[in-house]
């Protein structure tokens, strides 16, 4: 107790003296980061999980081809679900006037109350109405249909359809519908009735092929419950044609979407993480210089090294629930400024903040806090007695790099745990280790060619600042480590970021397709393309698709039966679309293995599919297409974009035997606005052809990319406060050091401004070696999580070395004014005397 009195004591005296001010304005602004970037993500994370849930309608979403019993529904009741059901199937549907019958293929969707749990179907009476949420379903006797089958079918509001052996009266269009996929079996358009109505048409008989979803929504726990329950149930009672959809599962044109807007996210998480650890290290390292005389002076009153220890961490500790708790309410604070800023932006339903988040940003802080400072107190407490004569201090020794080892390992800790994205923590670590590394020995190497050309250098002055750096290379290097790695964050989070953000959203441009037309046949392929380039729509990629089923993996029939994964059944069960092309299409990938060669009978898969089907390069396939089999080698794996929504193929192979097989051809256009009837003027010159509008996936993509971005452009705000506060610890750190040699030097009789000119100097090459340094890594840095991490297209910047050279002088020259022009208008008596 008594120790722990005395800590009290020191750390109010320190406090006074105002030893740990800076120490707590980093901890806390750190904390302050940390906390508003946790508490923002956290919530965000959970708002955007819930508007993706839109795209499912649900929560999650149990498919089967046959009717679900009583046990499914009342078990959803049990876990307190909410619960909707819809049918979906393709049919005709009839229309027309004046005697004049059309008919057109549709896919029928009969839903019942409460549809959509999440989400929401925006309907329109007018053509160029943007619409309005439905408050409701389709009442009775009624049906909402696509604007593309009214268009074509010559339908208009209030007219009268036959479906089956009912009729209908047509009351809205359909804007969107929050679950509606790019799956093939959604290509036809949309008609939307009431379940209550489905008995009235007669479609639905025992051997009907229809599907039935079953919507479910709750809380995460819930969902996660009757997931488990589901498929211990599937499994048990071997129940065929049944599968539980998830977003990401089951969604592959948002997979990537989601995926990069947590990564995004986290890496705010990780680069504030990163900058917190540098500015308390500099600022312990501070702490400890300003403490060595008073140790020697306890160890000279009798304390052992143990006591001084004890008393020092809890000093540490006490400020850094201090500067923690300032920090949390600080962050708390911020986010709330956030969400208030972005509100119009940013998704409807938001997660409340939970006390979770606060212990974790609590713990955070004080491990960051400890872990780093742990170091320099090991220092302390080897202070020795003869520094009460002889003052020297040697700094190298604070900065010795194995007693950061602790602090290190919590640090990759806590990033983990931050963010919850290993391989992006793994790529932040590795790569700030090695970029730090490569800037000492640079920094290092710059040193020695500095003090190999100060010798010819014309103007004294110079020479002897180059030899002021070159007597303390530690503490130069030192400081241009810190400045560069403060200075690369701000460039990161500055130049670097926007290029980062832009290619992500070049990734879903504006001019995304949101049109497929499928089903073009062999003769109509160059009189369609030839329909689209006369409509300005430009050069459009025609693919061919060939109908084949796999039958034989190396030379093995298969069957469902061998495999446990419902994807992997419903895979084998059904016929791919193959398509044949001699080169890699856009959007793909190579991941593993070589494009088509010169071999004949080369496939390439797409890498999930071959991972679910336990496809591997090297196998041999054999594919049935209408009585003819296909032999094909896999000679590589490809990685799809799936959020550019263009034509992708799970199995293209090479062209080689394949131009004779039946085929239809496809392709994917974007059709602005006001040139909507091209697709229409397609349709009634070929009836044969289907076109899909799937603008309101796309649209759907681009809001949540819009969203993330915006989101991701204010946490960086937070991120940047944590760099700026890292250039000026670096740009003070060595402030006492500096102090006095300067009071020295005047003592001698130098001039202020000599001092000055020589101050000028070193700060001038600090800060270029700095801006330089940050530039590279910087750049390096956005290539690799450009190119490793976010899987995006790359290009450097040259202006980011400029911006780099000008912020490191700019940079340095305002530290020399903030942290010397006291001692420079001091007297050299006086100056010194402070520093005793």
């Amino acid at each position: 107790m008594s120790f722990f009195l005395q800590a009290v004591r020191m750390t109010l005296r320190d406090w006074r003296a105002g030893e740990l001010r800076f120490l707590l304005l980093a901890l806390a602004i750190a904390v302050s980061a940390l906390s508003s970037v946790s508490f923002f993500i956290d919530r965000i994370q959970a708002g955007i999980r819930d508007e993706a849930a839109h795209l499912l309608g649900a929560d999650m979403v149990i498919v089967s081809d046959r009717e679900f019993d009583s046990v499914w529904l009342n078990q959803a009741k049990k876990y307190g679900l909410a619960r909707a059901e819809t049918r979906i199937f393709p049919t005709m549907v009839l229309s027309g006037k004046g005697g004049e019958t059309v008919a057109k293929l549709v896919s029928l969707k009969a839903v019942s109350e409460n549809y959509p749990l999440r989400g929401a179907v925006r309907i329109a009476g007018e053509e160029n109405d943007p619409g309005k949420k439905a408050a409701t379903i389709p009442g009775a006797g009624t049906v909402w249909a696509d604007p593309e089958l009214l268009r074509e079918a010559g339908i208009r509001p209030d007219d009268r359809v036959r479906i089956g052996n009912g009729f209908f009266r047509v009351t809205q269009r359909i804007v969107t519908e929050p679950d509606r996929g790019i799956s093939f079996i959604h290509f036809a358009p949309r008609i939307m009735m009431s379940l209550l109505d489905l008995e009235k048409t007669g479609l639905v008989q025992p051997a009907s092929r229809v599907s039935y979803r079953l919507l479910l929504a709750g809380n995460e726990k819930d969902i996660e419950r009757y997931r488990k329950w589901a498929e211990e149930r599937i499994k048990a009672v071997s129940i065929k044609g049944m599968r539980i959809e998830t977003l990401e599962m089951d969604r592959p044109e948002m997979k990537t979407t989601l995926t990069r807007a947590r990564q995004f996210l986290s890496l705010a998480g990780l680069l504030t993480a990163m900058l917190a650890s540098v500015a308390i290290v500099l600022g312990a390292r501070r702490f400890v210089s300003r403490h060595l005389d008073a140790c020697a002076i306890l160890r000279c009153l009798g304390l052992t090294q143990r006591q001084i220890t004890l008393m020092y961490l809890t000093e540490f500790f006490l400020l850094g629930l201090a500067g923690c708790l300032i920090g949390i309410l600080a962050g708390y604070l911020g986010h709330l400024v956030l969400l208030g800023v972005l509100e119009r932006y940013l998704p409807q339903q938001m997660a409340a903040a939970g006390w979770k988040t606060v212990v974790k940003c609590l713990l955070i802080g004080l491990s960051l806090l400890l872990g780093f400072a742990l170091p320099p107190i090991q220092h302390l407490r080897r202070v020795s007695f003869v520094r009460v004569i002889r003052r020297e201090t040697d700094f190298a020794s604070v900065s010795k790099a194995a007693l950061y080892l602790p602090g290190l390992i919590v640090f990759a800790g806590l990033l983990f745990w931050l963010t919850g994205d290993v391989r992006l923590g793994v790529w932040i670590l590795g790569g700030f280790a090695g970029l730090v590394a490569v800037m000492a020995l640079l920094a290092r190497g710059a040193l020695k060619i500095a003090g190999l050309a100060r010798k010819k250098l014309p103007f004294p002055g110079w020479r002897f600042s180059l030899a002021s750096l070159e007597r303390k290379p530690v503490v130069t290097v030192v400081q241009i480590i810190a400045l560069a790695t403060g200075l690369m964050c701000v460039l990161l989070l500055t130049a670097v970021k926007n290029d980062l953000i832009g290619a992500w959203q070049r990734a879903v441009p504006a001019d995304a397709p949101n049109r497929f037309i499928v089903n073009i046949l062999p003769g109509q392929k160059e009189t369609v393309e030839k329909r689209l380039v006369q409509a300005g729509l430009g050069q459009p990629g025609l693919y061919p698709m060939v109908r084949g089923r796999l039958i034989e993996i190396n030379g093995k029939s298969v069957d469902k039966k061998d495999y446990d994964n419902e994807r992997a059944k419903r895979l084998v069960d059904r016929e791919f679309n193959l398509s044949y092309m001699p080169e890699l299409p856009p959007q793909n990938t190579v991941v593993e293995g070589s494009w088509f060669g010169k071999r004949r009978g080369e496939a390439s898969l797409e890498e999930r599919l071959a991972k679910t089907l336990g496809v591997k390069t090297g196998d041999k396939l054999t594919f049935d297409v209408i009585g003819n089999r296909i032999e094909v080698t896999v000679t590589s794996l490809r990685k799809l974009d799936w959020s550019s929504a263009r034509v992708n193929f799970f199995v293209i192979v090479s062209p080689d035997g394949m131009e004779e097989m039946p085929q239809t051809w496809i392709t994917a256009v974007f059709l602005p606005p006001g040139q909507t009837g091209v697709a229409t003027e397609l349709s009634r010159e070929f009836p044969n052809l289907t076109v899909v509008d799937i603008g309101h996936i796309v649209a759907q993509v681009r809001t949540m990319l819009d969203r993330v971005t915006l989101a991701v452009e204010f946490l960086f705000l937070f991120t940047l406060a944590s760099g700026i506060l890292v250039l000026y610890a670096a740009l003070t750190g060595t402030q006492e050091e500096r102090m006095h040699e300067a009071s020295v030097l005047r003592t001698l009789g130098a001039t202020r401004l000599q001092l000055r000119r020589t101050q000028r100097v070193e700060l001038v090459f600090i800060g270029s070696m700095a801006g330089l340094l940050s530039a590279t890594g910087a750049e390096l840095a956005g290539w690799m999580l450009a190119v490793r991490v976010f899987e995006l297209e790359w290009a450097f910047s040259p202006a980011v070395w400029g911006y780099g050279l000008a912020g490191g002088i700019v940079c340095a020259l305002a530290g020399a004014w903030l942290g010397l022009r006291k001692v420079l208008n001091t007297p050299p008596v006086q100056s010194l005397r402070s520093l005793q």
